[in-house]
Order: C-alpha cells, then structure tokens, then sequence
C-alpha cells in the first residue's frame, strides 16, 4: 500500500529523480531520493514504521518462506548513527532518520500547483517535499529486506541547498577580491618567433636540344605523364 509523507519538514538529498543512476553496487539505472525525516515528526515515523511491519507480514508469506528473516533489513536509517558502508552520516542528517528510496520508472514530479516541473534544478538537494512511498519485501540470493519504492515527488519550498556550491560573490568578492593588476594578453617580454620563407622555385625540366638544363619555354607543350616538354611529337624526340 502506497502512502503519503511530508507536511512542512521533511528534506530532499541524493535528488536522482530526472535522470535514472547506475546503483554504487552496480544493477540496472535508478531513479532514487533520499529523505531526511526528523526525529521529532512521530507522526510520519509511525507511519512509516506500521507500513514497514506490514510489508515484513507479506512477505513472510510470499517471499520469506514463511518467515520474517531476524535481520530483515530495510532503507531506514539513524542519520545520528552509521550508514551500511560504516561511513558516518552527513551533518545534514543529525537528528533525522534517513529513508532512502527508488523506482525502476520516473516518478511523478510536481509542485503546489500540481503542474509537473521540468527543470531539474528546481528540485534539489535542501528543498523541502512531499512523496508517495510505497514498502516491498525483496528475497535476492539470500539477501532478504524491505525496500522502499518511490512514486511521486511533490516540492512545497525551497530550502538552504546541502551542496557545497558556492556563488561567484562568495567565491571572489569582499575580502576574496582580486587586488592585482588586471592587464589581459601576452607574457611580457614575449616577441613572437621569427619564420624564414623560402621563395618557391618550379622543378627544373628539359629543354630543347643544345640548351642548358632549364625550363620550358614559352608556348611549347609538355608531356602530361612525364611533365617534360614534347619535341618532334613525342618526349625528347622520341615518337
């Protein structure tokens, strides 16, 4: 059963939900989102933990053989804890649980107003949304859980961005101002390479009988094979 989260508080990290991502352990491309819940929302951790038990009941019947694994795992985590890898958790997660979601399909996205948003920039890691969720049981090789599936995307504001970007007046101006010169172009001192040319000079051919090595005269024909002057109908004489 689907449901829906997200009143005022719950944030938006990891946005993949325009373009599908390959999964870090690899598998067919994603899309994903990951959502910050605080603590302190009981009334969407509830909700998210009674979908969860339901999810483990239906698949003890149709996934597990019967049986809720005992280290059933799930894409629910203490942001104030570790993630699977034994990395510590971002800043931005301190006092929230982590649910990390994905969809093998894109998944609705719109705003307010219930028009879909198109640009990608508008939905990002900070903002504020809501989504419809929906909890599975999953039996890959042993490896048994619950996962979380992603349907819908909804923004209801915008939120201090979790990225490390920077804006060009942060990152230049006041005390990062540049205090040097500003001159553009040639290194001082530069001069550029001087080039020689050597005037061009035609490959020299035969002439007639009993003049020099040279080049043809004027108006006599030259051989299209050979490139020599014809003389007596032929090249050199012969013909």
């Amino acid at each position: 059963m689907a449901i829906t989260i997200g009143e005022d508080d719950i944030r938006a990290s990891y946005v993949n939900i325009f373009q599908p991502k390959v999964p870090k352990n690899g598998g067919e491309p994603k899309y994903s989102l990951t959502l910050l819940i605080p603590k302190t929302d009981t009334v969407t951790l509830n909700a998210i933990y009674a979908e969860i038990e339901k999810a483990k009941q239906e698949g003890a019947q149709k996934v597990f053989n019967g049986a809720v694994p005992p280290m059933c795992k799930t894409t629910l985590y203490d942001g104030d804890g570790y993630q699977p890898s034994g990395e510590a958790f971002g800043e931005e997660c301190r006092g929230h649980m982590v649910l990390r979601t994905s969809s093998m399909t894109r998944p609705v996205i719109v705003g307010l107003d219930m028009q879909a948003i198109l640009n990608p920039a508008d939905v990002y890691s900070g903002c504020y949304v809501r989504a419809n969720i929906n909890f599975y049981a999953y039996n890959n090789e042993g490896n048994k859980g619950i996962s979380c599936g992603l349907n819908a995307v909804q923004k209801i504001r915008d939120g201090e961005p979790l990225t490390a970007r920077v804006s060009a007046e942060e990152a230049f101006g006041g005390s990062n101002a540049y205090t040097g010169a500003a001159t553009y172009g040639t290194a001082p001192g530069w001069q550029p390479a001087q080039q020689q040319f050597m005037p061009y000079q035609a490959a020299p051919v035969y002439t007639q009988p009993g003049q020099a090595y040279g080049y043809p005269s004027q108006g006599q024909q030259i051989d299209p094979i050979t490139g020599r002057p014809m003389l007596n109908g032929g090249v050199m004489g012969i013909g």
